[in-house]
Formats: C-alpha cells, structure tokens, sequence
C-alpha cells in the first residue's frame, strides 16, 4: 500500500478502533543541563531520570506534581535554542495558592492577570491588553500568571476549575492530587451552602448533592442548584 495512501476508518487499527496516542513528555531546550536540573528539582518536580551516555547524550526528566506529562532536557535532545520553549501550560486548581508555592521554591511568578483580549496570555509580561489581577468572575480557563526557568523557556499557568463539555471522559471522574481534590470539595461546599439557603433546610444527603457537584463541575455539564 502506498504510504499516501488514506486508510479507512476501519482499517486504521485492529477492530475499528482508535490506538491510543499518549502525550507523555515534552523536550526543552537549555544551556546549562545541571543549573535547569537544580532549578526544576527546587520546584519540586519528581526527577524521573538522569542518564548519561558514552556519546554525550544525556537525558533528564522531570515530571510536575500531579502531571501525566513530564519534560525532557539535556545534551543531544534538541536542536532548538536554549530557552526559546513558550507557553508551556501548567494547570491549576487555585491560581493563589500555586503562584505562593512556586514563589516559595524560587520561581520567579508574575502577578495573577486575566486576558483583556483574546491571546493576552501569550503575550510576553508587561505586554498590552493584560488585565491586573484574577479574573472578576474567577471563571475557569481566566486566571494566569507566567513564570521562566534560568534559560528563558516561559510557562504559563492557567486556573481550570471546570472543564468544557467533552473534555473528559463521562464515565471516569478522577482528580490528579490532593491539592484538586480538596479544592473541589471547597466549591462544592460553598455551592451547597447557597442551596441550603434557597431551600431553606438542611440537606441530609448532603454526600451524594457534592458528588453531583464535583461530577458536572469536572465534566462541564450543567451544576446543580
């Protein structure tokens, strides 16, 4: 077959159905591979690996708390230049409460700003149309703040409380931390204290009310009231 060839929707795996294609590790550019290593491994981030090899390559990896994707650096890895990688998301909980532990273990972090025009947050800091501050309405996806690693690579770090329909998978509901977890019972609770309010009565199924909640919020369906 022709490697121009399209293959069917049937034919493209065995049984019809799509194989997986997982986006696990993201290669960054860097100057000085040990000053990146002290750098990421002072944030925290679990270090995966460190392999040197007899021909000078050599491999690091580094995954983000609660990440299902990790970063790569080293010799040998990439030909792009150190400190040319952007935009590099990180998602978030509560935008407040990781720009004070990012700063804590010595990252350089913007001030919380929200998009005062589509794209503002791809904008390098200081640039227009970057409005002070979280969002007014603490929306999902509204929320940044930037921070850059000693080369440069910039990445961007976005509050998402709530995810747009079609995001996640309806039959699974998981949460990547602790941190996520728990955050999510905070919105839950305070949405369930406004119910309570309007119904004028405690709710004794208080439990199954915050896993609906919690269920829509992830999913991005409609919440209940």
């Amino acid at each position: 077959m022709s490697t121009t060839e399209v293959q069917t929707e049937d034919s493209a795996s065995p049984g019809g159905s799509d194989i997986d294609l997982k986006l696990e590790v993201v290669v960054i550019p860097v100057s000085d591979v040990d000053r990146a290593k002290d750098f990421y491994a002072g944030l925290g981030w679990r270090l995966d690996a460190d392999f040197p090899f007899d021909n000078g390559v050599r491999i690091v990896q580094f995954t983000p708390p609660g990440s299902p994707t990790s970063i790569q650096f080293g010799t040998g890895t990439t030909s792009a230049t150190p400190g040319s990688a952007e935009n590099l998301y990180l998602i978030v909980s509560d935008l407040e409460a990781a720009r004070v532990q990012l700063i804590a273990r010595g990252a350089e972090v913007s001030e919380a700003f929200h998009p005062g025009a589509p794209g503002a947050q791809f904008r390098p800091e200081g640039a227009g149309d970057r409005a002070g501050g979280l969002d007014p309405d603490r929306a999902t996806y509204g929320s940044f703040a930037t921070f850059s690693d000693p080369d440069g690579n910039r990445w961007l770090v976005q509050e998402v409380t709530a995810r747009l329909p079609g995001r996640l998978d309806a039959a699974e509901t998981s949460f990547a931390s602790l941190s996520d977890l728990a955050n999510a019972m905070r919105r839950a609770e305070a949405a369930h204290g406004v119910h309570e309010a309007r119904t004028g009565e405690r709710d004794e199924n208080w439990p199954d009310w915050y896993a609906s909640y919690m269920l829509a919020e992830q999913h991005g369906t409609e919440l209940p009231t």
